[in-house]
């Protein structure tokens, strides 16, 4: 059974990085054909897809978010990892990570989401 566990910090300030940590367990984020996503949901709002990190370490961007979004990872851990830059109050939302797979490209897993509120 694969879980995957956000972590990071709840609150942070405007103009400062946020970052959360993913961790997997029950699987390697290495092996083919997994995807590694960020996702989070702002107060009322739907779901937004900010990014992910393939099974061979490729990246890929919301193009909006592209200039303030970084996602990496550690094999020898199992994490990967979100770094948003200069966050402003519009970047408060449950952040989610997850799991989709190739080809058919649907989400499985999904961490239980964690809180990050921007505010000074």
């Amino acid at each position: 059974q694969v879980q995957l566990q956000e972590s990071g910090p709840g609150l942070v300030k405007p103009s400062q990085t946020l970052s959360l940590t993913c961790t997997v367990s029950g699987g390697s984020i290495a092996t083919n054909y997994y995807y590694w996503n960020w996702i989070r949901q702002p107060p009322g709002k739907g779901l937004e897809w900010m990014g992910a990190i393939a099974y061979s370490g490729s990246t890929y961007y919301r193009p909006s978010l592209k200039s303030r979004t970084s996602i990496s990872r550690d094999t020898s851990k199992n994490q990967f990892t979100l770094q948003l830059s200069s966050v402003t109050p519009e970047d408060t939302a449950v952040y989610y990570c997850a799991r989709m797979t190739a080809p058919k490209l649907l989400y499985d897993y999904w961490g239980q989401g964690t809180q990050v509120t921007v505010s000074s």
